[in-house]
């Protein structure tokens, strides 16, 4: 600190003219009184340099190493600061895809179960078509053929056919449409039958908690506006809304059956969709335990979940409300009653 200051000082003494000279003492004091022998510096008439001037230079300077010392480490902060930033934004990618697994495989489970029962049908109506071809064949061998029972054998080997048609087309049908649904979104909204959507996630997150659990069985009610017609969303990104909002409703139903162990209980999922003031209402609620005021307002907060640790990532509401508000344009809003069970309401531009 001593040499800067001498430099410092011999600096300025050279902009001065050369008869001009400043004693300087050995001793700490005329460092530390710079300031003194500086505005005991005479000028030259007719040079720019003034006192006033001269005596702006050791503030300046005598701060100046501690100014790069707070530099450097503001430097140092705002490169640890990128980093983390960069490190949770990888993490933030990483939970979001997982939660987004997650969801695919609850989808996947429940194509599987939806998908069995028309296969149930294929199957069975199958063999029936089998028996009823052999009999056929075995009245027509007879020398003594009853006509009127090989008309009723041919009317039933066809309904049996006509059936296994409607059921074969029916798994194919779902198939189809729920592998389109769990594609990776891209995002783009196009026209979309909103109540056909409401309908088959409804039905798959049923099978799909039916299958982990074959006694629970819940009351489903679909209160759909038949005049809704297409809707522009998202048909990805609006699945998942969907599937997350009813396993939720799914669990807080079966939970509260659990406490009650009430035989007259009955668990109950609505959901309505309605036209209305030229927006799209979509309602999905439930009897269940509903949401506590204290946390109500933590729902839609990342990685917030009632749900035991280690089940979820508690990503799907934080996801589900960034969805239809920023990339819908639409609101999200829930209404609920401790015990009684919990309302959420989308709103989305029609």
């Amino acid at each position: 600190m001593k040499s800067l200051r001498i430099i410092l000082l011999f600096s300025l003494l050279s902009l001065t003219a050369p008869a001009q000279s400043l004693v300087l003492s050995n001793s700490n004091q005329a460092f530390d009184n710079l300031d003194e022998h500086l505005t005991a510096l005479e000028v030259r008439p007719g040079q720019q340099l003034t006192i006033d001037s001269l005596l702006q230079y050791p503030e300046r300077y005598r701060f100046a190493p501690y100014n790069r010392v707070l530099e450097e480490k503001v430097e140092q902060r705002t490169a640890k600061l990128q980093e983390s930033l960069t490190t949770l934004r990888a993490t933030q990618a990483q939970l979001i895809q997982k939660e987004k697994l997650a969801s695919l495989g609850e989808l996947t489970a429940g194509i599987a179960h939806e998908i069995q029962n028309p296969l149930n049908f294929v199957n069975n109506l199958s063999e029936v078509s089998q028996e009823l071809v052999e009999e056929l064949e075995e009245e027509r061998t007879k020398e003594q053929r009853d006509e009127e029972l090989e008309t009723e054998l041919i009317i039933d080997l066809k309904d049996s056919l006509q059936k296994i048609t409607h059921h074969g087309r029916r798994a194919d049908s779902i198939v189809k449409g729920m592998l389109q649904h769990s594609r990776a979104s891209t995002g783009e909204k196009q026209p979309t039958d909103l109540n056909q959507l409401a309908d088959e996630y409804l039905r798959l997150a049923y099978q799909n908690l039916r299958a982990k659990d074959q006694t629970f069985t819940a009351d489903l009610r679909l209160k759909l506006d038949p005049a809704l017609g297409q809707v522009n969303v998202a048909p990805q990104d609006m699945g998942r809304v969907l599937l997350n909002l009813y396993n939720n409703a799914f669990y807080a139903v079966q939970e509260k059956a659990k406490s009650l162990q009430d035989p007259a209980y009955q668990p109950q999922i609505e959901v309505r969709t309605q036209a209305v003031n030229g927006k799209v209402s979509l309602r999905v609620a439930d009897n269940g335990t509903g949401i506590p005021p204290e946390i109500l307002s933590k729902i839609y907060q990342p990685f917030f979940t009632t749900k035991p640790t280690g089940e979820v990532t508690g990503l799907g509401l934080s996801l589900s409300y960034d969805i239809i508000t920023k990339g819908h344009g639409g609101t999200m809003e829930v209404e609920s009653r401790e015990g009684e069970g919990s309302e959420f309401v989308i709103q989305l531009p029609y």
